[in-house]
Protein backbone atom coordinates (compact mmCIF):
# COMPACT_ATOMS: atom_id res chain seq x y z
CA UNK A 1 0.00 0.00 0.00
CA UNK A 2 1.26 3.68 -0.58
CA UNK A 3 1.44 5.92 2.09
CA UNK A 4 0.42 9.41 1.42
CA UNK A 5 2.72 11.86 1.13
CA UNK A 6 0.69 15.01 1.80
CA UNK A 7 -2.40 14.87 4.10
CA UNK A 8 -5.91 15.76 2.33
CA UNK A 9 -4.70 14.75 -1.01
CA UNK A 10 -4.97 10.90 -1.82
CA UNK A 11 -4.54 9.33 -5.56
CA UNK A 12 -7.52 8.07 -6.55
CA UNK A 13 -5.65 4.74 -7.70
CA UNK A 14 -4.47 4.09 -4.10
CA UNK A 15 -6.46 2.41 -1.69
CA UNK A 16 -5.80 3.98 2.03
CA UNK A 17 -5.00 2.23 5.22
CA UNK A 18 -6.86 3.16 7.62
CA UNK A 19 -3.66 4.61 9.53
CA UNK A 20 -3.35 6.97 6.45
CA UNK A 21 -7.05 7.81 6.56
CA UNK A 22 -7.15 8.64 10.27
CA UNK A 23 -3.75 10.82 9.51
CA UNK A 24 -5.47 12.25 6.38
CA UNK A 25 -8.60 13.82 8.91
CA UNK A 26 -6.56 14.90 11.62
CA UNK A 27 -4.87 17.06 8.88
CA UNK A 28 -0.95 15.51 9.60
CA UNK A 29 -1.59 17.13 12.69
CA UNK A 30 -2.44 13.58 14.77
CA UNK A 31 -1.31 14.42 18.52
CA UNK A 32 -1.59 10.64 19.41
CA UNK A 33 -1.15 7.02 18.90
CA UNK A 34 -3.30 5.49 16.46
CA UNK A 35 -2.76 1.92 15.72
CA UNK A 36 -5.40 -0.18 13.46
CA UNK A 37 -5.95 -4.11 12.96
CA UNK A 38 -4.85 -4.05 9.24
CA UNK A 39 -1.34 -2.95 10.85
CA UNK A 40 -1.50 0.40 9.61
CA UNK A 41 -0.68 3.26 12.31
CA UNK A 42 -0.80 7.26 12.50
CA UNK A 43 0.89 9.51 15.00
CA UNK A 44 4.07 9.88 17.18
CA UNK A 45 5.24 6.99 17.92
CA UNK A 46 6.24 8.21 21.58
CA UNK A 47 2.82 9.47 22.42
CA UNK A 48 1.86 8.52 26.21
CA UNK A 49 -1.84 7.91 24.85
CA UNK A 50 -2.50 5.41 22.19
CA UNK A 51 -6.03 4.17 19.86
CA UNK A 52 -6.03 1.15 18.53
CA UNK A 53 -8.89 0.02 16.07
CA UNK A 54 -9.24 -3.52 16.65
CA UNK A 55 -11.94 -4.54 14.31
CA UNK A 56 -14.39 -3.77 11.54
CA UNK A 57 -17.04 -3.19 13.34
CA UNK A 58 -15.62 -0.53 15.06
CA UNK A 59 -14.25 1.05 11.46
CA UNK A 60 -18.17 0.79 10.76
CA UNK A 61 -19.31 2.90 13.55
CA UNK A 62 -16.49 5.33 13.18
CA UNK A 63 -17.60 5.62 9.17
CA UNK A 64 -21.32 5.44 9.51
CA UNK A 65 -21.44 8.48 12.05
CA UNK A 66 -19.76 11.18 9.82
CA UNK A 67 -22.07 14.23 11.34
CA UNK A 68 -21.86 12.91 15.12
CA UNK A 69 -18.05 11.71 15.36
CA UNK A 70 -18.62 11.50 19.14
CA UNK A 71 -21.44 8.82 18.83
CA UNK A 72 -19.56 6.77 16.66
CA UNK A 73 -16.86 6.64 19.30
CA UNK A 74 -18.97 5.75 21.78
CA UNK A 75 -19.81 3.02 19.87
CA UNK A 76 -16.58 1.73 18.75
CA UNK A 77 -15.35 2.25 22.80
CA UNK A 78 -18.31 0.43 24.51
CA UNK A 79 -18.51 -2.69 22.38
CA UNK A 80 -14.64 -2.97 22.80
CA UNK A 81 -13.76 -2.08 19.15
CA UNK A 82 -11.59 0.56 20.38
CA UNK A 83 -9.53 0.49 23.15
CA UNK A 84 -7.18 3.07 24.68
CA UNK A 85 -3.98 2.56 25.41
CA UNK A 86 -2.34 4.76 28.48
CA UNK A 87 -5.60 5.21 30.72
CA UNK A 88 -7.73 3.12 33.23
CA UNK A 89 -11.38 2.45 30.87
CA UNK A 90 -12.82 2.98 34.39
CA UNK A 91 -11.10 6.82 34.12
CA UNK A 92 -10.32 7.71 30.52
CA UNK A 93 -10.36 11.62 31.00
CA UNK A 94 -6.24 11.99 30.69
CA UNK A 95 -7.41 10.32 26.65
CA UNK A 96 -10.04 12.72 26.36
CA UNK A 97 -7.87 15.59 26.60
CA UNK A 98 -5.41 13.97 24.75
CA UNK A 99 -7.94 13.61 22.26
CA UNK A 100 -9.53 16.86 22.49
CA UNK A 101 -6.20 18.92 21.94
CA UNK A 102 -4.43 16.18 19.46
CA UNK A 103 -7.51 14.89 17.77
CA UNK A 104 -9.13 17.55 15.78
CA UNK A 105 -11.07 16.61 12.49
CA UNK A 106 -10.56 18.17 9.73
CA UNK A 107 -13.25 17.81 6.36
CA UNK A 108 -11.29 17.02 3.27
CA UNK A 109 -11.53 17.87 0.02
CA UNK A 110 -14.35 16.19 -1.89
CA UNK A 111 -11.95 13.82 -4.42
CA UNK A 112 -10.22 13.17 -1.20
CA UNK A 113 -12.93 12.08 0.64
CA UNK A 114 -14.11 9.98 -2.31
CA UNK A 115 -10.98 8.08 -1.87
CA UNK A 116 -11.41 7.34 1.82
CA UNK A 117 -14.72 5.73 0.87
CA UNK A 118 -13.41 3.70 -1.91
CA UNK A 119 -11.14 2.58 0.82
CA UNK A 120 -12.84 1.72 3.39
CA UNK A 121 -15.49 -0.37 1.04
CA UNK A 122 -19.12 -0.46 0.91
CA UNK A 123 -18.88 -3.74 3.82
CA UNK A 124 -17.51 -1.06 6.33
CA UNK A 125 -20.13 1.75 5.35
CA UNK A 126 -23.11 -0.67 5.51
CA UNK A 127 -24.34 0.17 9.40
CA UNK A 128 -24.11 -2.43 11.75
CA UNK A 129 -26.45 -2.62 15.02
CA UNK A 130 -24.95 -0.44 17.86
CA UNK A 131 -24.03 -1.97 21.46
CA UNK A 132 -26.67 -2.85 23.52
CA UNK A 133 -26.64 -0.19 25.87
CA UNK A 134 -27.82 2.47 22.69
CA UNK A 135 -31.39 3.73 23.55
CA UNK A 136 -33.69 4.49 20.52
CA UNK A 137 -33.07 7.54 18.53
CA UNK A 138 -35.68 10.06 19.41
CA UNK A 139 -37.89 9.47 16.33
CA UNK A 140 -38.40 5.47 17.47
CA UNK A 141 -39.68 6.51 21.08
CA UNK A 142 -43.13 7.14 20.47
CA UNK A 143 -44.15 3.67 21.04
CA UNK A 144 -42.98 4.44 24.76
CA UNK A 145 -45.79 7.43 25.18
CA UNK A 146 -45.21 11.03 24.19
CA UNK A 147 -42.07 12.82 24.93
CA UNK A 148 -41.96 13.89 28.97
CA UNK A 149 -45.30 12.17 29.21
CA UNK A 150 -45.60 9.98 32.61
CA UNK A 151 -44.75 6.55 30.97
CA UNK A 152 -42.28 7.65 28.71
CA UNK A 153 -40.25 10.06 31.67
CA UNK A 154 -40.55 6.35 33.84
CA UNK A 155 -38.85 4.27 31.07
CA UNK A 156 -35.97 7.34 30.24
CA UNK A 157 -35.24 7.04 34.31
CA UNK A 158 -35.65 2.96 34.39
CA UNK A 159 -33.05 2.96 31.61
CA UNK A 160 -30.19 4.99 33.38
CA UNK A 161 -31.04 4.77 37.50
CA UNK A 162 -32.06 1.15 37.54
CA UNK A 163 -28.62 -0.44 36.20
CA UNK A 164 -27.77 -2.05 39.81
CA UNK A 165 -27.71 -0.68 43.12
CA UNK A 166 -24.55 -2.59 44.09
CA UNK A 167 -23.08 -0.74 40.80
CA UNK A 168 -23.88 2.56 42.15
CA UNK A 169 -22.96 1.92 45.73
CA UNK A 170 -19.38 1.24 44.39
CA UNK A 171 -19.24 4.31 41.94
CA UNK A 172 -21.20 6.89 44.76
CA UNK A 173 -19.72 5.53 47.77
CA UNK A 174 -21.57 5.50 50.99
CA UNK A 175 -23.71 8.71 50.47
CA UNK A 176 -24.96 6.75 47.23
CA UNK A 177 -25.53 10.43 46.12
CA UNK A 178 -25.69 10.74 42.23
CA UNK A 179 -25.35 14.66 42.27
CA UNK A 180 -23.01 17.22 42.48
CA UNK A 181 -21.51 17.88 46.21
CA UNK A 182 -20.02 20.56 48.06
CA UNK A 183 -16.37 20.83 48.21
CA UNK A 184 -15.07 22.63 50.94
CA UNK A 185 -11.35 22.42 49.62
CA UNK A 186 -10.02 20.05 46.27
CA UNK A 187 -8.99 17.22 48.18
CA UNK A 188 -11.90 17.00 50.51
CA UNK A 189 -12.94 13.54 50.16
CA UNK A 190 -16.20 12.42 48.51
CA UNK A 191 -18.38 11.51 51.64
CA UNK A 192 -17.09 15.49 53.19
CA UNK A 193 -18.31 17.12 50.17
CA UNK A 194 -22.41 15.44 49.38
CA UNK A 195 -22.40 16.34 53.23
CA UNK A 196 -21.94 19.22 52.98
CA UNK A 197 -24.33 19.78 50.01
CA UNK A 198 -26.74 18.29 52.24
CA UNK A 199 -26.58 21.13 54.51
CA UNK A 200 -25.77 23.62 51.98
CA UNK A 201 -29.49 22.84 51.11
CA UNK A 202 -30.76 22.61 54.46
CA UNK A 203 -29.41 25.84 55.36
CA UNK A 204 -30.78 27.37 52.19
CA UNK A 205 -34.20 25.99 52.74
CA UNK A 206 -34.33 27.53 56.35
CA UNK A 207 -35.24 24.67 57.58
CA UNK A 208 -35.56 23.32 61.15
CA UNK A 209 -37.02 20.47 62.83
CA UNK A 210 -41.02 20.10 62.69
CA UNK A 211 -40.78 21.87 59.07
CA UNK A 212 -41.73 19.41 55.93
CA UNK A 213 -40.02 18.78 53.46
CA UNK A 214 -40.72 17.50 49.59
CA UNK A 215 -37.82 16.45 47.71
CA UNK A 216 -38.50 15.74 43.98
CA UNK A 217 -36.65 13.18 42.73
CA UNK A 218 -34.81 12.26 45.37
CA UNK A 219 -32.45 9.90 44.52
CA UNK A 220 -31.81 6.84 47.04
CA UNK A 221 -33.28 9.50 49.35
CA UNK A 222 -30.25 11.23 50.76
CA UNK A 223 -31.66 14.79 51.51
CA UNK A 224 -34.66 13.20 52.57
CA UNK A 225 -32.34 11.11 55.44
CA UNK A 226 -30.40 14.21 56.02
CA UNK A 227 -33.43 16.21 56.96
CA UNK A 228 -35.09 13.48 58.60
CA UNK A 229 -32.21 13.23 61.15
CA UNK A 230 -32.74 16.80 62.10
CA UNK A 231 -36.15 16.31 62.87
CA UNK A 232 -37.68 17.79 59.65
CA UNK A 233 -40.64 15.39 58.16
CA UNK A 234 -39.25 14.56 54.61
CA UNK A 235 -40.94 12.97 51.73
CA UNK A 236 -38.97 11.89 48.36
CA UNK A 237 -41.10 10.83 45.16
CA UNK A 238 -38.35 9.27 42.57
CA UNK A 239 -39.44 7.40 39.45
CA UNK A 240 -36.97 4.52 39.85
CA UNK A 241 -38.37 1.46 41.51
CA UNK A 242 -34.86 0.38 42.47
CA UNK A 243 -34.24 4.19 43.66
CA UNK A 244 -37.46 4.02 46.13
CA UNK A 245 -36.92 0.31 47.89
CA UNK A 246 -33.11 1.18 48.64
CA UNK A 247 -33.50 4.37 50.26
CA UNK A 248 -36.81 2.78 52.06
CA UNK A 249 -34.72 0.30 53.18
CA UNK A 250 -32.20 3.11 54.58
CA UNK A 251 -35.42 4.61 56.42
CA UNK A 252 -36.00 1.75 58.01
CA UNK A 253 -32.13 0.76 58.83
CA UNK A 254 -31.55 4.51 60.40
CA UNK A 255 -34.66 4.35 62.23
CA UNK A 256 -36.22 7.33 60.59
CA UNK A 257 -39.59 6.00 59.35
CA UNK A 258 -41.42 8.51 62.00
CA UNK A 259 -39.82 11.21 59.91
CA UNK A 260 -39.04 10.08 56.43
CA UNK A 261 -40.72 8.39 53.70
CA UNK A 262 -39.59 7.20 49.65
CA UNK A 263 -42.10 6.61 46.67
CA UNK A 264 -42.09 4.96 43.77
CA UNK A 265 -44.05 7.94 42.44
CA UNK A 266 -44.05 10.40 39.55
CA UNK A 267 -43.61 14.06 41.26
CA UNK A 268 -47.05 15.13 39.52
CA UNK A 269 -48.73 12.32 41.55
CA UNK A 270 -47.61 13.88 45.43
CA UNK A 271 -51.17 15.13 45.96
CA UNK A 272 -50.10 16.76 49.74
CA UNK A 273 -49.63 20.46 49.73
CA UNK A 274 -48.41 22.80 52.72
CA UNK A 275 -44.67 22.07 52.78
CA UNK A 276 -42.68 24.74 53.87
CA UNK A 277 -39.48 23.91 51.41
CA UNK A 278 -39.11 21.83 48.53
CA UNK A 279 -35.62 20.50 47.23
CA UNK A 280 -34.85 19.84 43.64
CA UNK A 281 -31.92 17.88 43.35
CA UNK A 282 -31.28 16.96 39.38
CA UNK A 283 -34.50 16.94 38.63
CA UNK A 284 -35.20 19.61 36.25
CA UNK A 285 -32.80 18.11 33.14
CA UNK A 286 -35.22 15.28 32.67
CA UNK A 287 -38.70 17.29 32.85
CA UNK A 288 -38.42 18.78 29.57
CA UNK A 289 -38.03 22.73 28.81
CA UNK A 290 -41.90 23.32 27.75
CA UNK A 291 -43.23 21.47 31.13
CA UNK A 292 -41.23 24.20 33.31
CA UNK A 293 -44.67 26.40 33.77
CA UNK A 294 -46.04 23.06 34.99
CA UNK A 295 -43.73 22.01 36.92
CA UNK A 296 -42.69 25.28 38.78
CA UNK A 297 -46.74 25.75 39.02
CA UNK A 298 -46.80 22.63 40.80
CA UNK A 299 -44.31 23.66 43.16
CA UNK A 300 -45.82 26.77 43.97
CA UNK A 301 -49.42 25.11 44.14
CA UNK A 302 -47.45 23.01 47.12
CA UNK A 303 -45.39 25.51 48.94
CA UNK A 304 -46.93 27.09 52.14
CA UNK A 305 -47.16 31.35 51.91
CA UNK A 306 -43.18 31.80 52.61
CA UNK A 307 -42.40 28.25 51.43
CA UNK A 308 -38.36 27.80 50.03
CA UNK A 309 -37.92 25.52 46.82
CA UNK A 310 -33.98 24.96 45.79
CA UNK A 311 -33.41 24.09 42.87
CA UNK A 312 -30.19 22.13 41.73
CA UNK A 313 -29.48 21.32 37.97
CA UNK A 314 -27.26 21.37 35.26
CA UNK A 315 -27.23 23.64 32.46
CA UNK A 316 -25.94 25.30 29.50
CA UNK A 317 -23.71 28.63 29.70
CA UNK A 318 -26.79 30.28 27.18
CA UNK A 319 -30.02 29.74 26.88
CA UNK A 320 -30.34 29.35 22.56
CA UNK A 321 -33.38 26.90 22.98
CA UNK A 322 -32.05 25.58 19.51
CA UNK A 323 -28.95 23.97 21.47
CA UNK A 324 -29.82 19.91 21.27
CA UNK A 325 -28.31 17.41 23.72
CA UNK A 326 -25.62 15.65 21.98
CA UNK A 327 -26.46 12.01 20.46
CA UNK A 328 -24.36 10.32 22.89
CA UNK A 329 -25.54 11.50 26.30
CA UNK A 330 -29.54 11.04 24.71
CA UNK A 331 -28.58 7.57 23.49
CA UNK A 332 -26.27 6.24 26.24
CA UNK A 333 -26.97 8.11 29.45
CA UNK A 334 -30.36 10.26 29.86
CA UNK A 335 -32.71 9.22 27.22
CA UNK A 336 -35.15 12.24 26.52
CA UNK A 337 -32.74 15.04 28.77
CA UNK A 338 -32.81 18.67 28.38
CA UNK A 339 -30.45 21.69 29.31
CA UNK A 340 -31.22 25.31 29.06
CA UNK A 341 -29.53 28.02 30.83
CA UNK A 342 -30.14 29.18 34.14
CA UNK A 343 -31.16 32.96 32.60
CA UNK A 344 -33.95 30.69 31.46
CA UNK A 345 -34.94 28.63 34.61
CA UNK A 346 -34.73 31.84 36.58
CA UNK A 347 -37.22 33.59 34.28
CA UNK A 348 -39.83 30.20 34.96
CA UNK A 349 -39.61 30.18 38.41
CA UNK A 350 -40.71 33.87 38.29
CA UNK A 351 -43.12 33.55 36.22
CA UNK A 352 -44.40 31.03 37.97
CA UNK A 353 -44.75 33.62 41.25
CA UNK A 354 -41.70 32.95 42.84
CA UNK A 355 -39.28 35.26 44.11
CA UNK A 356 -35.93 34.48 43.54
CA UNK A 357 -33.39 35.06 46.61
CA UNK A 358 -30.65 33.55 45.42
CA UNK A 359 -28.25 31.53 42.89
CA UNK A 360 -24.78 29.99 42.58
CA UNK A 361 -22.65 28.28 39.73
CA UNK A 362 -21.11 25.46 41.54
CA UNK A 363 -19.29 23.74 37.63
CA UNK A 364 -15.87 23.40 39.26
CA UNK A 365 -17.84 21.31 42.60
CA UNK A 366 -19.68 18.91 39.99
CA UNK A 367 -16.01 18.39 38.01
CA UNK A 368 -14.58 17.46 41.39
CA UNK A 369 -17.54 15.17 41.83
CA UNK A 370 -16.90 13.49 38.89
CA UNK A 371 -12.88 12.68 39.33
CA UNK A 372 -14.00 11.20 42.44
CA UNK A 373 -16.75 9.07 41.03
CA UNK A 374 -14.46 7.95 38.02
CA UNK A 375 -11.89 7.15 40.82
CA UNK A 376 -13.96 5.08 42.81
CA UNK A 377 -14.95 2.90 39.29
CA UNK A 378 -11.21 2.39 38.80
CA UNK A 379 -10.82 1.24 42.53
CA UNK A 380 -14.30 -1.50 42.14
CA UNK A 381 -13.56 -1.98 38.74
CA UNK A 382 -13.80 -5.88 38.85
CA UNK A 383 -16.80 -5.59 40.81
CA UNK A 384 -18.72 -3.58 38.67
CA UNK A 385 -17.59 -4.89 35.51
CA UNK A 386 -19.37 -8.48 37.53
CA UNK A 387 -22.36 -6.44 38.58
CA UNK A 388 -23.29 -4.76 35.02
CA UNK A 389 -20.71 -6.16 32.43
CA UNK A 390 -17.96 -4.59 30.74
CA UNK A 391 -19.66 -2.74 28.14
CA UNK A 392 -21.29 -0.69 30.22
CA UNK A 393 -19.11 0.09 33.24
CA UNK A 394 -16.63 0.95 30.06
CA UNK A 395 -19.54 3.27 29.20
CA UNK A 396 -19.79 5.06 33.17
CA UNK A 397 -15.91 5.80 32.61
CA UNK A 398 -16.50 7.08 29.57
CA UNK A 399 -19.36 9.43 30.45
CA UNK A 400 -17.84 10.75 33.52
CA UNK A 401 -14.52 11.34 32.50
CA UNK A 402 -16.30 13.27 29.50
CA UNK A 403 -18.81 15.16 31.82
CA UNK A 404 -15.80 16.33 34.01
CA UNK A 405 -14.08 17.86 31.02
CA UNK A 406 -17.11 19.35 30.25
CA UNK A 407 -17.89 21.09 33.42
CA UNK A 408 -14.09 21.93 33.68
CA UNK A 409 -13.87 23.79 30.02
CA UNK A 410 -17.76 25.47 30.66
CA UNK A 411 -20.16 23.50 28.23
CA UNK A 412 -21.69 22.43 30.87
CA UNK A 413 -22.72 24.03 34.51
CA UNK A 414 -24.65 23.49 37.94
CA UNK A 415 -26.59 25.96 38.91
CA UNK A 416 -28.50 26.27 42.57
CA UNK A 417 -31.49 28.60 42.52
CA UNK A 418 -33.39 29.71 45.72
CA UNK A 419 -36.56 30.83 45.31
CA UNK A 420 -39.38 31.87 47.60
CA UNK A 421 -43.19 31.77 47.75
CA UNK A 422 -44.19 35.58 48.91
CA UNK A 423 -46.77 35.88 51.85
CA UNK A 424 -49.27 37.97 51.91
CA UNK A 425 -48.17 41.83 51.97
CA UNK A 426 -45.15 40.38 50.00
CA UNK A 427 -43.39 39.05 53.06
CA UNK A 428 -40.52 36.42 52.04
CA UNK A 429 -39.50 35.87 55.68
CA UNK A 430 -35.53 36.07 55.03
CA UNK A 431 -33.20 37.88 57.37
CA UNK A 432 -31.35 40.83 55.90
CA UNK A 433 -28.44 38.54 55.09
CA UNK A 434 -27.96 35.33 54.27
CA UNK A 435 -30.44 32.32 54.42
CA UNK A 436 -31.46 32.25 57.83
CA UNK A 437 -35.23 32.66 58.25
CA UNK A 438 -36.46 36.42 59.75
Amino acid sequence: MTTIKTPGRASTGHRMTLGEIVDTLAGGQLGLRFTAYDGSSAGPEDAPIGMHLASPRGATYLATAPKDPDLGMARAYVSGDLTVSGVHPGDPYDALVAMAEGLKLHRPPAFTLAAIMRSLGWETLRPVAPPPQEALPKWRRTAQGLRHSKIRDAEAIHSHYDVSNRFYEHVLGDSMTYTCAYYPAEDATLGQAQEDKYQLVFDKLGLKAGDRLLDVGCGWAGMVRFAARRGVHALGATLSKEQAEWGQAAIIREGLQEFAEVRHSDYRDVSETGFDAISSIGLTEHIGIAQYPAYFAFIVDRLLPGGRLLNHCITRPGNDRRTMTGSFIDRYVFPDGELIGSGTIISEIQDAGLEVRHEENLREHYALTLRDWNQNLVDHWDECVAEVGEGTARLWGLYMAGSRLGFERNVVQLHQVLAVKLAPQGSAGFALRGFARA
